[in-house]
């Protein structure tokens, strides 16, 4: 069964994807995914246990513990009790992504609306954990990386200076290397401002930005450069293109608008691009497979896999097995990222204190050298 992408046509677009927005007091906040698995979840439960949709959103809004959640569920529950259905009542909302209604409704129509927000909550769930994985990797080098600047902050604007007034007495020719470093040293805090502002300078230019596309292909281009993390970046991708087309194909959607409603939760430009030309290639009686073989963000085994799929029609299946498949790779190399980084790290540390320190000290040998002697 297909879905008419142009009933709501002139629905409120949101502003973020994977978020919803609500206006409580004139003030604009934001439901957190944690609580929009919950809210998923618990909804699925409810309805498979033979609650009627009404009752089961009185329940939930009964247990909200904050006046953010109850008030959706009742906006969405008063406009199904007026005779909208579920996807129009979270439209009206304009609260949620086009990825979440528009997949409730295709539960709607094929009377799947418990499966639906089950993956829902899967989808939202898994990023959630790989958000965690990713968090948890990067917290101990944030905290590093922060500890060594403060460090040779304090190096050059405390230790080295005293080492300078040494050095003055001396009256002999300095190694290049203590140059360098005495120079950095006066100019350390020019250096750190410098920084600073330029750090600034570019979150505010990627504020500014983001949204435009030729921003978005040129960072997306970048990522996908750096070694290891940029074909990290690549399967996180392609795991939610993988889930979000095994949701809709395995609810019997047509391909074309499977393509269409993942492109709108896909917020990677290289797939996102990619699709359009998909879906152009497809209505033209290209195969789903071959088409997507033009394309170098998809990987070739994940292109030989829905082959397959194609032949024996079971894509919904072989997109269920990518899924997890990826997110057995990514967790895998999130950890790994761990583990590199952290010798890593502690070697940049090393390198770093150690430079500077043979810096200093290396006239005070050569000065000690020509005492002896």
């Amino acid at each position: 069964m297909g879905v008419d992408l142009n009933k709501y046509k002139k629905g409120p677009k949101p502003k973020s994807d994977f978020n919803f927005e609500f206006k409580l007091n004139s003030t604009s906040k934001k439901l957190t995914d944690k609580k929009k698995e919950t809210f998923y979840r618990e909804l699925s439960m409810l309805l498979k246990s033979g609650v009627d949709f009404k009752k089961a959103l009185e329940i939930l809004g009964q247990q909200a513990k904050s006046s953010l959640e109850k008030q959706v569920i009742t906006q969405i529950k008063d406009q199904v009790v007026l005779g909208k259905s579920i996807c129009e009542a979270m439209i009206s909302t304009t609260q949620f992504s086009p990825y979440e209604y528009y997949s409730v409704q295709i539960g709607e129509e094929t009377r799947k609306l418990e499966e639906v927000l089950f993956e829902l909550q899967q989808f939202f769930n898994r990023k959630i954990q790989m958000r965690r994985q990713i968090i948890s990797v990067l917290t101990y080098p944030s905290i590093v990386m922060v500890v060594t600047i403060s460090v040779l902050y304090f190096m050059l604007n405390k230790v080295v200076p005293m080492f300078s007034s040494v050095f003055k007495q001396f009256g002999s020719e300095l190694p290049k290397s203590t140059q360098i470093i005495l120079q950095l040293s006066k100019h350390s805090g020019t250096i750190f401002l410098l920084f600073i502002a330029v750090l600034l300078g570019l979150i505010v230019f990627h504020y500014l930005n983001k949204s435009k596309e030729w921003y978005r292909s040129f960072i997306s281009k970048l990522v996908m450069k750096i070694p290891y993390f940029g074909k990290l970046v690549q399967k996180i991708y392609l795991s939610r293109f993988c889930q979000s087309m095994k949701l809709l194909t395995s609810s019997k959607t047509s391909l074309l608008t499977s393509l269409s409603l993942t492109s709108k939760m896909i917020r990677f430009y290289p797939i996102e691009i990619s699709i359009a030309v998909i879906k152009e290639d497809v209505t033209k009686g290209v195969t789903f497979s071959d088409s997507l073989k033009k394309h170098a963000v998809f990987e070739d085994k994940m292109v030989s896999m829905i082959e397959v799929a194609e032949q024996v029609n079971q894509l919904d299946v072989m997109f269920d097995r990518l899924t997890e498949q990826y997110n057995e790779e990514i967790s895998h190399q999130t950890k790994m990222i761990g583990v590199v980084l952290e010798p890593l790290i502690i070697i940049f540390i090393g390198v770093i204190v150690g430079v500077i320190m043979i810096s200093m000290y290396a006239p005070m040998f050569d000065l000690s050298k020509i005492i002896r002697n």
